[in-house]
């Protein structure tokens, strides 16, 4: 074998080993656990200073001022209609980038706790049920199969909202004044 082909295999099977794995934040809520690609987390926030917006849907929970941004902020349990927990000291906003046509929209999603980021290996990813789910089936992009034989949904962040969804985050934006100073600005 010429020193290239060694070459040209060695860096497919490097390659192929690099895409075997697969990062994921993972959180809970209403006692269920989640995650997300990694690649869609901007930041993680500790949960305060969240301005309601009046007749917004129930899922919306307000809008944070991230260094002078408006960011919408989306409270998963009412999203996924499921019973919300009270808010306490593990509450977050995992503040993430979802893509709507050529653009890309930051918003935050209010989750009970955060966990870890979990290394996922390809064979332990399977499709999405098609049933049994306690959300809808179409927000789930896969299941990862946890070592102790549990498994954790895996979210579609580009489906958790339609675009009719995304088009009322954007009304949020324009319903807010223009002056950002009433709202408190984020330490993070």
């Amino acid at each position: 074998m010429s020193q290239a082909a060694i070459s040209n295999a060695s860096g497919a099977v490097s390659t192929s080993v690099q895409q075997e794995v697969q990062q994921f934040l993972t959180f809970i809520i209403s006692g269920e656990s989640y995650g997300i690609g990694i690649l869609h987390i901007k930041e993680i926030l500790e949960y305060g200073h969240v301005t309601p917006v009046p007749m917004m849907p129930n899922f919306i929970a307000g809008v944070i001022n991230l260094r002078g941004s408006v960011v919408p902020v989306i409270n998963m349990a009412n999203r996924f209609q499921v019973s919300p927990v009270a808010i306490d000291k593990k509450t977050s906003v995992i503040v993430v980038e979802v893509n709507d046509d050529d653009e890309t929209l930051e918003l935050g999603i209010m989750v009970d706790r955060v966990n870890e980021v979990l290394e996922l290996k390809t064979e332990m990813i399977s499709p999405a049920p098609k049933f049994g789910a306690s959300i809808r089936t179409d927000f789930i992009h896969s299941m990862g199969k946890l070592d102790n034989e549990q498994f954790i949904i895996l979210l579609d962040v580009d489906r958790v909202l339609s675009i009719d969804e995304l088009s009322i985050i954007k009304q949020v934006e324009e319903v807010l004044p223009e002056d950002l100073a009433s709202l408190e600005v984020s330490d993070h």
